[in-house]
């Protein structure tokens, strides 16, 4: 029953392909800013720490003192100026503070505009990661319809294993979507 063995590692990796996209777009969407504060946001900003383009998070703790606040405090105190510029150069529209020894960056609320601009980002970036999930579907179906060209697959098989592949399509697609819902409140949340 070799067709049945490769029928389930065909399915085994479209469900990894599907889930690693899953995975990526939840990533996205935490940096997607709400009205509260989030560390998340400040994933992905690059300190210029002796020439040397560095993450963030290598360089400072993060933490939210409260909703409306994040607290960025250097290990070395020499680069506070240089987290300050990587703030303010990067596309997220914060402003922060330094006294010297942290950085301070006030969550100001979203106004209705930027809310409706943000969830049109969530849902471009969901539509891009379903094209992610249905692509993962095209390449599991184009290697069970292999399988039948050159005999390992039953025709019969071949249509329960595309069956098998759609019902998976569908939860990561429903998963993407309720992910959507989730962040979109969020997001209009006051």
């Amino acid at each position: 029953m070799a067709g049945e063995e490769e029928v389930e590692l065909v399915l085994e990796d479209g469900r990894e392909a599907m889930k690693k996209t899953l995975e990526n777009y939840r990533r996205e969407l935490l940096k997607v800013r709400t009205g509260r504060a989030s560390t998340a946001l400040l994933d992905g900003i690059m300190v210029d720490y002796f020439d040397t383009p560095t993450p963030l998070k290598q360089l400072a703790s993060l933490s939210v003192p409260d909703p409306r606040m994040i607290v960025i405090s250097p290990f070395d105190k020499s680069c506070i100026g240089g987290v300050e510029k990587a703030i303010q150069t990067s596309n997220l529209g914060l402003t922060p503070n330094n006294d010297g020894k942290v950085v301070r960056i006030s969550i100001p609320p979203l106004t209705e505009e930027r809310r409706k601009d943000l969830v049109k980002q969530v849902r471009k970036t969901a539509e891009d990661h379903r094209i992610g999930v249905r692509e993962g579907r095209r390449d599991a179906l184009a290697f069970l319809k292999d399988l039948e060209g050159d005999g390992t697959l039953p025709k019969d098989d071949r249509h329960r294993a595309e069956k098998a592949v759609q019902d998976l399509t569908d939860e990561f697609i429903k998963k993407i979507d309720e992910s959507t819902a989730q962040k979109e409140k969020e997001v209009l949340e006051v």
